[in-house]
């Protein structure tokens, strides 16, 4: 059992590098995932992490960063934004650029890298047009490992299983010794980068789609609210953010209006949305 102390001081370890708030009640959570960064230490529990910590252990604090910050993931999760962003969202937006075939998107949750693969297999699915355009993908994430994994683009037979349907695995992916690995062409299309969300990102420019699924609901108030506004800068006109299924910028920021047509947790630039049947 972790002591509160401990407790403690790990939470706000994890929130003052990463911005995300444990909260209470997770001893389970730190148990299951900090015990194995103990062992690779050669240390035999967490209260001899937090010691060693306490001594000011760059390393070691960030393998617990990245080890408390790798997020749950699986391809086409949700189901319903894919849904949404094939009918709805997407078409009008290649309409807008016809003309320029350019496209840019961000996934700013990326992990082990099921969600930016998911997002390019929609669009080679349903939007073979697409084969000509310049499509720049960039996909981000704080854990260094998860980056790796995503740019390795190899998943265990259990993983594949998890959303992705069997005409996709057939089509896109090739076995390999350690499971299956999505076709090189689709890893090429993504770049990989370490970002914290805490650290100013304006520098990757303005994006048609942004993709932020799954982390706000693990951050501050105070945080949230300056990732989304900072989002808010980066998005095109007629571009939306879209959100996990239980986020919301509601309370936080009033730079965005949700897409009343979506059922999805997304949102465009307030007094941009132009909404179905308008």
């Amino acid at each position: 059992m972790i002591e509160k102390a401990e407790y403690d001081f790990l939470s706000a370890l994890v929130l003052q590098r990463s911005g995300l708030s444990l909260g209470a009640g997770k001893d389970y959570l730190l148990e299951a995932r900090l015990i194995p960064v103990a062992q690779s230490w050669g240390l035999s529990g967490i209260d001899d992490l937090v010691r060693d910590l306490k001594k000011g252990n760059e390393r070691m604090a960030s393998a617990v960063t990245e080890a408390m910050t790798t997020n749950e993931t699986l391809f086409f999760r949700d189901k319903t934004p894919f849904e949404e962003m094939i009918k709805t969202l997407i078409p009008p937006i290649l309409e807008a650029r016809r003309h320029t075939q350019r496209l840019r998107v961000w996934c700013a949750a990326a992990s082990t890298g099921q969600e930016p693969y998911s997002f390019l297999m929609m669009l080679k699915d349903s939007f073979p047009e697409l084969d000509r355009w310049k499509i720049e993908f960039i996909a981000t994430d704080i854990s260094s490992q998860a980056l790796a994994r995503a740019q390795e683009g190899i998943y265990s037979q259990f993983e594949v299983q998890r959303g992705l349907p069997i005409q996709s695995l057939m089509k896109y992916f090739n076995q390999v010794p350690d499971g299956w690995q999505i076709q090189e062409s689709f890893r090429k299309a993504v770049s990989y980068r370490k970002l914290n969300l805490l650290d100013h990102f304006g520098h990757l420019g303005k994006f048609d789609v942004i993709l932020c699924r799954n982390v706000l609901i693990y951050f501050e108030p105070d945080n949230k609210q300056l990732i989304l506004e900072r989002m808010a800068t980066m998005l095109s006109e007629d571009g939306f953010v879209m959100l996990g299924a239980a986020e919301t910028v509601m309370g936080i920021t009033n730079m965005f209006e949700r897409r009343r047509e979506c059922r999805s947790a997304t949102y465009g630039l307030a007094g941009k949305v132009v909404h179905a049947g308008r």
